[in-house]
């Protein structure tokens, strides 16, 4: 969105709204910016979600399977979480076919992945709002 855009949506002057932008980027607030791009055109025609869980929670297991999984072109985004699953895998590949080759070569393959669930992605969606909380001791 151009400055002076976000200057009207807030009711500020452009240039308030340009030096609250840089403070914000100072403070670590603002992590980046980024371009909406359309996976087809990319040559995405399917996405999944796969859970996988490790065979063991070790510190190298761990982090092995994550350097692992970064380094892959069909990873769009790594989740290391809590609960049954140790973490889930926002892949995009061409059709079914890659998807399963992927699985295969680059999940089941490896000593680390004791079990994947795959769970195929029909829409995707983005919360254009990101909810805002005060922080603790504030009113």
């Amino acid at each position: 969105m151009p400055n002076k855009d976000l200057a009207a949506r807030v009711g500020v002057a452009p240039s308030t709204a340009l030096e609250r932008v840089r403070r914000l980027r100072e403070a670590g607030v603002l992590q980046g910016f980024h371009a909406e791009v359309a996976p087809s055109a990319v040559g995405i025609g399917l996405q999944a979600m796969v859970a996988v869980r490790l065979a063991r929670h070790s510190r190298p297991q761990v982090e092995a399977i994550h350097a692992h999984l970064l380094s892959l072109p069909e990873v769009l985004c790594l989740y290391h979480v809590a609960g049954a699953d140790d973490f889930l895998v926002h892949v995009g590949v061409r059709d079914s076919n890659h998807l399963r080759d992927f699985a295969m070569s680059a999940l089941t393959s490896r000593e680390e992945v004791a079990h994947i669930q795959t769970h195929l992605i029909f829409a995707f969606s983005r919360n254009p709002e990101l909810p805002v909380y005060a922080q603790a001791g504030e009113d």
